[in-house]
């Protein structure tokens, strides 16, 4: 009984210490499964920033997660940034997924490649407020086909 009790505890401390590790630099880190890995045009992946430090410079980094059956080297995406003004700022950017020889370039776990692609390099937010950041695919084909996550993560940029 003690020993279960014990185990326990020492689980739920282990638990909590692996939390509060959370990388301080990270102000957003975050996926969405893209449902049936279909991502179409509509489907917008939305986020939150809550930017504090205006004066701060930021790295914004698009998270992507294919299966070995995407059938391109590349992919175009749209990132949307809404100030708290209302100010929306669009950007386009292309990234490269593959080698010319068709090897991928992201970690690979089996069927599945995972990247995290730099968007923007100290990026600076005009004022402090909550921001919408929006990822959008821009390739072709609607939908875009075996895109089985998408995400974003803001960091503060190292100095």
């Amino acid at each position: 009984m003690f020993r279960k009790a014990r185990f326990f505890l020492l689980a739920i401390g282990l638990s909590t210490a692996l939390i509060s590790c959370r990388d301080s630099n990270t102000l957003v880190d975050t996926n969405q499964e893209i449902m049936g890995r279909n991502w179409g045009y509509d489907n917008k992946i939305r986020v939150p920033v809550q930017i504090q430090d205006e004066q701060k410079s930021y790295n914004i980094y698009l998270n992507l997660r294919h299966s070995a059956e995407y059938k391109y080297s590349n992919i175009f995406v749209l990132l949307h940034i809404k100030g708290p003004d209302g100010k929306l700022i669009t950007e386009r950017k292309e990234f490269k997924l593959a080698e010319p020889n068709g090897e991928w370039v992201g970690k690979g776990s089996g069927n599945m490649y995972s990247y995290q692609l730099l968007f923007k390099k100290g990026y600076r937010f005009l004022e402090k407020g909550t921001y919408s950041i929006e990822i959008e695919q821009n390739m072709r084909d609607n939908p875009l086909r075996e895109i089985t996550d998408i995400g974003l993560r803001v960091e503060n940029a190292s100095e």
